[in-house]
């Protein structure tokens, strides 16, 4: 299993349906009967923090929270690429400090969301 710690840089893979994938979709396939289209967008988040029973708290780059357990298979770590030439699209430190300053991103003022499942 892989080892996270706060201030790492993850790509989460989510599997999204719809009738026009975006520029970043990835692995297009059309439904059955072709009225949607089946595929996936790599989101870039950074580890917040890293709780004892294996769950991470992921920041987006607009300062929402994520819930999502370690050992999730749509889960890893950024690679040296992805870290270098898709550096904007990660959230900055600032995102981490505002949040906090603002009496935001905190769990009794912010609805964290919890991503669970398994690839389709």
């Amino acid at each position: 299993m892989a080892q996270f710690h706060p201030g790492d840089y993850v790509v989460f893979r989510i599997t999204k349906f719809s009738t026009e994938p975006g520029p970043r979709a990835q692995d297009v396939r059309p439904a059955p009967y072709g009225e949607t289209y089946n595929y996936y967008v790599d989101k870039y988040w950074t580890v917040r923090s890293v709780s004892p029973d294996g769950t991470l708290q992921l920041v987006t780059r607009r300062g929402k929270q994520h819930q999502v357990a370690m050992n999730d298979p749509r889960l890893r770590h950024a690679t040296l690429f992805e870290k270098w030439f898709k550096a904007d699209r990660f959230p900055t430190k600032d995102t981490f400090s505002q949040g906090s300053q603002n009496g935001m991103n905190t769990p009794d003022t912010t609805r964290v969301a919890q991503i669970s499942g398994g690839m389709r």
